[in-house]
């Protein structure tokens, strides 16, 4: 009989191997090897993400990552089980085996106290259908953002994000979190994992074919707006924001400044998720269509989860995994 077992050692590189043509990222075997170990030695990445695989003896079936989030639906706090990464073998596909492993995993996750499942898919068809899933609505939206009435940076004090920022960036983003019906709860280690998870992609990557950029806007010495931006090609795309002003006008000015840094002879457009009805005064959406990036809900209990709407929910691309 096919078991789950923690993917590790032997296992988990021949894990990697079969994963790597689909979501190498533009990395080399080397890289996405350490690319991964590097993840795991964050403080996040050590308490909450683990990888699986589906064995039938010697040979591996299927495979999927396990995360660990904290989330809020309705008001209350709820332990999620987030699953990513989900990979069939090739010649194992159409054989319900990545029903047997994400159930499993599912399983023992409601036995150790998640009572929300979250499914994350980034391959279109990548999952088969699972009962009790509903879709999370989601959308890409691309941005534009206005030139500042003089040449050069906007006369906003910005500065490279530290990690004794990650307390304030915590704090704006439960603010803004609040008022929607689902969104994670996320800490300082899962800020700083998934900053650094983008970091490792850059850096481990072909010199030049990457950049990330994390900025700060002061307030006296504190944080009082943030961007994370990655950049590869002439691919920009807004990970994730916050603002101490609910209109978003220093980010706006963040954005602006990061684009007066990266002269080009076209203004880029940024491609993002952003919360609902938050489009900072400097920025002006361009277009909005459902992202291919697909986003499954579950309750681990006998209740059902309530239907989402895309007002309803609070998700930052910075948190696919």
């Amino acid at each position: 009989m096919p078991a789950v077992i923690p993917a590790e050692g032997a296992l988990l590189d021949r894990v990697l191997a079969a994963t790597y043509p689909i979501w190498h990222g533009g990395l080399s075997r080397q890289a996405y090897g350490r690319f991964h170990a590097a993840q795991m030695k964050t403080a996040w990445g050590r308490r909450s993400q683990r990888q699986f695989a589906l064995m039938d003896g010697a040979e591996l079936l299927a495979s999927a990552a396990q995360y660990d989030l904290s989330g809020v639906f309705d008001g209350r706090a709820v332990r999620v089980c987030g699953i990513g990464s989900v990979f069939t073998e090739s010649e194992h596909r159409r054989e319900g085996h990545t029903r047997v492993l994400i159930e499993t995993i599912l399983e023992q996750a409601a036995r150790d106290g998640a009572a929300t499942a979250l499914l994350f898919s980034h391959i279109e068809g990548e999952l088969p259908p699972l009962d009790g899933f509903e879709v999370i609505p989601v959308m890409d939206v691309v941005l534009g953002v206005a030139e500042t009435p003089r040449p050069g940076a906007p006369m906003t004090l910005v500065r490279n994000g530290e990690e004794r920022d990650l307390a304030a960036v915590v704090a704006m983003g439960r603010v803004r979190a609040d008022r929607f019906r689902f969104h994670l709860d996320r800490d300082a280690d899962l800020v700083q994992h998934a900053i650094t998870r983008k970091r490792l992609l850059a850096g481990l990557g072909s010199p030049d074919a990457r950049q990330l950029h994390f900025f700060i806007a002061e307030e006296g010495i504190t944080a009082a707006a943030y961007v994370v931006v990655s950049i590869a090609g002439r691919a920009w795309t807004l990970e994730e924001c916050g603002d101490r002003d609910p209109s978003g006008a220093r980010v706006g000015a963040l954005l602006q400044a990061l684009i007066a840094r990266e002269p080009v002879e076209r203004r880029p457009a940024i491609r993002t998720w952003l919360p609902p009805r938050f489009v900072p005064p400097q920025v002006t959406v361009a277009s909005t269509r459902p992202s291919s990036i697909v986003m499954k809900i579950r309750s681990l209990s006998s209740t059902a989860v309530p239907r989402l709407g895309g007002n309803d929910v609070l998700y930052w691309r910075n948190d696919i995994f």
